[in-house]
C-alpha cells in the first residue's frame, strides 16, 4: 500500500507546460477574434467619417459665410469645416466625375457651400436629420439645405448593424468555447494531481492550506498563458499591419491595450477558478473513486 502511495504521488506531479500552451493558444483564438472587431468597427468608422456634408449656400456675404462657418466648426460632430466656393466645387466635381467642366459648360452652377465632415458616432440617418434641421434652424435664409448621401449612410449603419449582430453571436459562442477549453485543459493537468491532493488531505491539512499553493500556481500559469498569447498576437498584428498598411492607420492604441488585458483578466480568472474548483472536487472524492 505504501508502494503504491508512493507509485501515486510520483504520477501525481502535474505536467503544467502542456497546460500552460493550451490555455495559450485558445486565448490567442479569443484575442484574433477580438482584433478582427476591433478592426472591423474601426473600418466602418473611418468609412462613415468620410462622408462629406455640404452646407450650400444662399448667401455670398463672407462675414455671414465666416459666422456660419465658425457656428459649424464649433459644434461636436463637426470635422474639417471647410468654406467651397464655385472655383473649389468645380474641381471637386471635376475630381469626383473624371471629366473636364469645360467640356460640359461655360458657365459653373455650381453653388458655394461649406463642407465638413462628422465624426462616426453622428453619421446615422437621425443625428444627420437632427444636425441638418439646427442649421437651418440657425441659418435658414442664408442656407438652402444640408446635403449628403443618405442612401450611403443608411446602406453603412444596416451593414454596420447586421455585422455587429453576426460578431456578437460569433463573440457569445467563441467565449463558451474559449471557457470550456480552458476548464478542459487545467482540469486534464489537475488529473494528474489528485493523489496528491488526496494525500495532503488524509494527512490533516485543511482545504485551504491545499488549495492556497495550487491556485497560486493557477495565477502565475494564467499570467504565462496569456502573456504567451499576447506576444503571439502583437506579432500577429504586427505582420498583418505591414502587409496591409491601411490597418495601421486605423490602429487604436487604447483598444488594443484593452484587448491584451482582457486576455490577461480571462486567463488568469478561469485558470484560478478551474484551478479551485479541480482541488475541491477531488477533497470530496473518495480514495477508491480516484483509481
Amino acid at each position: 500500500m505504501a508502494a503504491a502511495g508512493k507509485s501515486s504521488l510520483k504520477r501525481s506531479k502535474p505536467n503544467y507546460i502542456y497546460s500552460i500552451v493550451g490555455v495559450a493558444l485558445v486565448l490567442l483564438i479569443m484575442g484574433i477574434m477580438g482584433w478582427f472587431f476591433l478592426n472591423i468597427k474601426s473600418v466602418g468608422n473611418t468609412l462613415k467619417e468620410d462622408i462629406r456634408l455640404s452646407a450650400y449656400l444662399r448667401t455670398l456675404n463672407k462675414d455671414t459665410i465666416g459666422q456660419i462657418q465658425q457656428f459649424i466648426a464649433s459644434k461636436p460632430y463637426a470635422r474639417n469645416v471647410a468654406y467651397i466656393d464655385k472655383e473649389a466645387a468645380k474641381k471637386i466635381w471635376n475630381k469626383e466625375n473624371n471629366e473636364d467642366w469645360a467640356k460640359i459648360l461655360d458657365v459653373n452652377p455650381l453653388p458655394e457651400s461649406i463642407d465638413f465632415y462628422a465624426k462616426a458616432d453622428y453619421v446615422n440617418p437621425d443625428s444627420l436629420s437632427k444636425i441638418s434641421s439646427e442649421l437651418m434652424a440657425a441659418y435658414g435664409n442664408q442656407l438652402t439645405e444640408l446635403q449628403y448621401p443618405s442612401s450611403l449612410v443608411n446602406s453603412l449603419n444596416e451593414r454596420a448593424a447586421r455585422i455587429g449582430l453576426i460578431f456578437l453571436v460569433v463573440a457569445i459562442a467563441l467565449c463558451v468555447i474559449v471557457i470550456v477549453s480552458i476548464d478542459n485543459t487545467i482540469r486534464l493537468a489537475m488529473f494528474s494531481n489528485r493523489f496528491l491532493i488526496k494525500t495532503m488531505q488524509m494527512v490533516g491539512a485543511t482545504q485551504s492550506f491545499i488549495a492556497r499553493p495550487l491556485n497560486i500556481r493557477a495565477l502565475v500559469n494564467g499570467l504565462i498563458s496569456s502573456g504567451i498569447a499576447i506576444v503571439l498576437l502583437f506579432t500577429l498584428i504586427s505582420w498583418a499591419e505591414s502587409q496591409f498598411p491601411p490597418l495601421k492607420a486605423i490602429r487604436d492604441i487604447k483598444l488594443t491595450l484593452i484587448l491584451f488585458g482582457g486576455l490577461i483578466l480571462l486567463g488568469v480568472l478561469i485558470s484560478v477558478y478551474s484551478t479551485h474548483r479541480s482541488v475541491i472536487k477531488y477533497l470530496k472524492m473518495k480514495l477508491d473513486d480516484l483509481y
